[in-house]
């Protein structure tokens, strides 16, 4: 058993703090955070996307999932930690928000180039 150790020992040493990356972890939160993904009504990219349509008195409606690429932290965290009629509550802590944002913000600033 000793000798396996020491084998494998060299890799741990050698290995990345992390197991994934800020913004992979950024990622897999945005896509699903508690169960319900923020991709489904946000976009992709956070660009807002229709939800659904319906017809109503007043006509063809739809329920949009609005832009989110240009809050700022602040806004995020403040709407997150809010309750909405839509929205489902998430309860997370200030550094997922804050991976979700970088996330946002990164993936944003990669395919505008």
């Amino acid at each position: 058993m000793r000798k396996y150790i020491l084998l494998i020992l060299p890799l741990f040493l050698g290995a990345e703090e992390d197991f994934i990356s800020h913004y992979e972890y950024g990622q897999m939160l945005y896509n699903n955070p508690r169960g319900v993904s923020c991709a489904q009504c946000h976009g992709k990219s956070g660009e807002g996307k229709v939800i659904v349509t319906y017809t109503d008195n007043h006509g063809k409606e739809a329920l949009k999932g609005p832009d989110i690429r240009h809050k700022s932290f602040e806004q995020m965290r403040k709407s997150l930690n809010s309750t909405h009629p839509v929205m489902p509550r998430y309860y997370l802590t200030d550094e997922e928000i804050k991976t979700i944002y970088d996330y946002i913000q990164k993936r944003n600033n990669d395919t505008s180039q």
